[in-house]
């Protein structure tokens, strides 16, 4: 089945990841992120290597240790999550990078120029704060 639009999955744990260690008051180990995301231990401890050298957590080894936020989550954007795994978000004009069309309407009618600004202001707009608690509501 064709996924038009879809995240990445190390961004789906990035985001994941992120708001289980910013709802515990403890370290939170690969093993614990991998229980509660169904992701593979390897890709985690891939992710949050990147959210290390981001400045978002500090790690620890050993077997108390884990992953602890570093700053406050209500400085921290899923956008600034997203963008530190997957590089800068481009917003296209056009969906097949084309600079000249042939035709004189874009046959997309802008839609995934659209979609993309929308994700970029919702990711932009939510702190990983406001997702704790949206997850710990649950």
């Amino acid at each position: 089945m064709s996924k038009p639009i879809q995240i990445s999955e190390a961004a789906f744990i990035g985001i994941h990841a992120m708001v289980l260690i910013a709802g515990s008051k403890e370290y939170m180990n690969v093993n614990i992120i991998a229980e509660r995301t169904g992701a593979s231990k390897n890709h985690i401890a891939k992710v949050m290597q990147t959210m290390v050298k981001a400045d978002y957590v500090q790690s620890v080894r050993g077997p108390s240790g884990g992953f602890k936020m570093k700053i406050d989550p209500n400085d921290i954007t899923l956008l600034d999550i997203f963008e530190s795994i997957e590089g800068k978000i481009h917003v296209p004009e056009c969906p097949f990078a084309k600079e000249i069309c042939p035709f004189d309407k874009c046959l997309m009618n802008g839609i995934f120029h659209r979609l993309t600004t929308e994700l970029v202001d919702y990711l932009k707009a939510s702190t990983l704060a406001e997702n704790v608690k949206v997850a710990m509501s649950k």
